[in-house]
């Protein structure tokens, strides 16, 4: 091609826009560790309690539950307490949590990381994949109503209070999460 027929192309086509940046590298993660501990620290100074996403979940979905079934919810050993003073969701860990989401959805628009996919293997498709989120989830919710907290109320408030079951939680975690990562990791390679 000649150089004026290029030129031709670039008076009819214009100029041709850069290509869209891609997503900005991660944080560092003894950088991100530090801001995780810092956070933690904010919420022990500012609402005199650690951090939790559980409860806010389980407020929710009280909340909703009540509004089928409010006698039963009422009458609910574990959760009527939560409707004797108001409104459920009028709970630090339920801010918290819409915090979080307003916070990480900003993080994640700023860092040009938003699209809507199925993290996967290549060896699962995205309908198991799915399903095995479900299941996990369920296990997990189910779980920490059992132990009454979640990983990050047992793991990491618990550990900065230096609470033996917190870090025994944490070891349990971590040693279960790689004896359970070997036997499924080819659905990941």
């Amino acid at each position: 091609m000649s150089t004026d027929t290029m030129t031709r192309q670039d008076e009819v086509l214009g100029d041709a826009a850069p290509p869209a940046p891609g997503p900005r590298p991660y944080w560092n993660p003894y950088l991100a560790g530090v801001g995780l501990g810092l956070t933690l620290l904010l919420s022990y100074v500012v609402l005199g309690a650690g951090l939790g996403a559980s409860g806010a979940i389980a407020r929710t979905a009280a909340v909703a539950a009540h509004a089928v079934l409010p006698a039963p919810m009422e009458a609910n050993p574990t959760l009527g307490p939560w409707f004797e003073r108001g409104s459920p969701l009028a709970y630090y860990l339920v801010f918290m949590a819409g915090g979080v989401l307003l916070a990480g959805g900003l993080s994640a628009w700023s860092a040009r990381r938003v699209r809507f996919s199925v993290e996967r293997g290549p060896h699962i498709t995205p309908g198991k994949r799915l399903l095995f989120a479900l299941g996990g989830g369920l296990i997990v919710g189910f779980a920490s109503r059992l132990a009454l907290g979640c990983t990050s109320g047992q793991g990491l408030s618990g550990g900065a209070l230096l609470m033996t079951g917190g870090w025994v939680f944490m070891l349990a975690m971590f040693a279960s999460a790689f004896a359970f990562a070997w036997p499924v990791r080819k659905e990941w390679l």
